[in-house]
């Protein structure tokens, strides 16, 4: 099926779609109506074009996953959703008024204002986070506000439920958020500690004291790297009627390491509506920037190690043994089907374990993120597939994962999934011998020799035709 973005007037599972309201970097937002609803709807609808990022796809499984788990007064209501087999889309209450962004034409606000901003949305996180979700992408424009005052956070395609598969995290090597206000740690691909949010929603603070950004807006990995070593100008210098209370907040939100944040969002909210009872420290004195040694000594001495909290908890999931099938869509039916029996056979004896299902996309010189002749997205398609292939399986629901790398060597990007992700068990098809396959090298071969785990090798009796 053929996939094209929504338009005016179309139906979809009874929502009727209305007005775009926003094209965004990874999805487009519609107007929409439900007789079954009698409250303002929106529709939010995932970047399926050509060319586009594959990650747009990623995080809306993630949004997909998250938003309907989360309840209160600080998210919108989640109403439903649509598979990426007929029309993904993700229904939601829409929450009237504008985001915190338009108050960047306003830059520097009032002292009392940032602080009651600042408190509203830390009372958001707070909520958030005893959910057991860490948002990551906190910034103005994913910040709205409730008629009756409450702060609302929008947008969870990058956000962490500890209680989930983190698809963003298992999929892709570098960072994804938006530059300003990444956490040191969220750069370095640590993204479950709930203070990551506190760095952003400190950077967000920074911005509305000083109307420039603490760490400016790096677009490179290694622009992003210098908040490692590199402290910001403190708040003071560039506002003079910066408060100390409020200048200790925003410097330590800012820290480099999450133990020296507030340990809570809660604590940091007590903080912004009590000035008086913030305890001050160098922080709040401070006038310049470090000196050139000590930026030296953290720059080129030890670097600062990142714990990955309830990494071993039970809760979080990660205790639970993960196998990993690495299927080849192409290959013939025997083989995908015996990789099912065995498949079948293993999660019987792992009761707790979680499958991830893996295709490679190719991608040798030209990029693979278009569409085909019949304007289907290759990545999108893959996607399908192996859902239809693991559904025999009748697995519940979370407890398999579906991902389609894209790389020039399939061994090589099975080998770095199985290594950044901890895989506990492989499970690979052989296909049968050919001349091309004798030639090249077996992509199980590669797998079954390098990778530090467990693999179980899939063959059936059936054999190719040499060419």
């Amino acid at each position: 099926m053929a996939r094209h973005d929504l338009s005016e007037g179309q139906e979809i599972d009874g929502f009727r779609i209305g007005a775009r309201l926003h094209q965004g970097g990874m999805a487009a937002l519609w107007e929409a109506t439900h007789p079954a609803h009698d409250l303002p709807l929106l529709v939010k609808v995932p970047r399926l074009a050509e060319g586009d990022d594959p990650a747009a796809i990623v995080s809306f499984e993630m949004e997909q996953m998250i938003l309907p788990r989360l309840s209160g007064p600080h998210v919108p209501r989640f109403l439903g959703a649509g598979g990426f087999d007929r029309q993904p889309y993700l229904a939601m209450e829409r929450i009237p008024g504008p985001t915190l962004l338009p108050l960047v034409e306003e830059l520097p606000l009032r002292i009392e204002r940032i602080a009651e901003i600042g408190a509203r949305v830390a009372d958001a996180l707070d909520a958030l986070h005893r959910q057991h979700v860490v948002h990551l992408d906190i910034k103005p424009s994913n910040i709205l506000t409730r008629p009756t005052g409450e702060a609302v956070l929008v947008d969870f395609g990058l956000s962490h439920h500890r209680q989930l598969p983190d698809l963003m995290q298992e999929e892709f090597r570098l960072p994804y958020g938006t530059a300003p206000y990444m956490a040191p740690e969220q750069v370095m691909r640590v993204r479950s500690d709930p203070r990551s949010d506190l760095f952003a929603l400190g950077a967000m603070l920074y911005f509305l004291t000083t109307g420039a950004r603490p760490h400016g807006d790096p677009q490179r990995l290694a622009g992003l790297k210098r908040r490692l070593w590199r402290d910001p100008i403190p708040p003071r210098r560039l506002r003079a009627d910066c408060p100390d209370w409020l200048q200790e907040i925003i410097l330590r939100c800012l820290e480099v390491l999450p133990e020296r944040r507030h340990p809570t969002a809660a604590q940091l909210a007590f903080d912004l509506r009590h000035p008086d009872r913030v305890a001050l420290t160098a922080r709040a004195r401070k006038a310049r920037q470090d000196g050139f040694v000590r930026v030296m000594q953290r720059r080129f001495g030890r670097q600062p190690r990142f714990a990955r909290p309830g990494a071993d908890s039970p809760e979080s999931g990660a205790a639970a043994p993960l196998v990993v099938v690495a299927v080849d869509l192409a290959a013939e039916a025997a083989l995908l089907g015996a990789m099912r029996a065995t498949l079948g056979q293993i999660l019987a004896t792992l009761p707790g374990a979680r499958l991830a299902c893996v295709y490679v996309l190719q991608q040798l010189i030209s990029p693979v993120g278009t569409h085909d002749e019949e304007e289907r997205n290759p990545h999108l398609q893959r996607l399908i597939e192996l859902k239809h292939w693991a559904a025999p399986l009748r697995l519940p629901e979370g407890r398999a994962t579906f991902h389609v790398l894209e790389a020039a060597s399939p061994a090589a990007a099975i080998l770095d999934h199985a290594r950044l992700n901890g895989v506990d068990h492989i499970v690979i098809g052989a296909r049968a011998q050919s001349l091309r396959r004798r030639v090249l090298g077996s992509v199980c071969a590669a797998v079954a020799s390098e990778v530090p785990c467990s693999v179980t090798v899939v063959r059936t009796r059936q054999r190719e035709q040499e060419p």
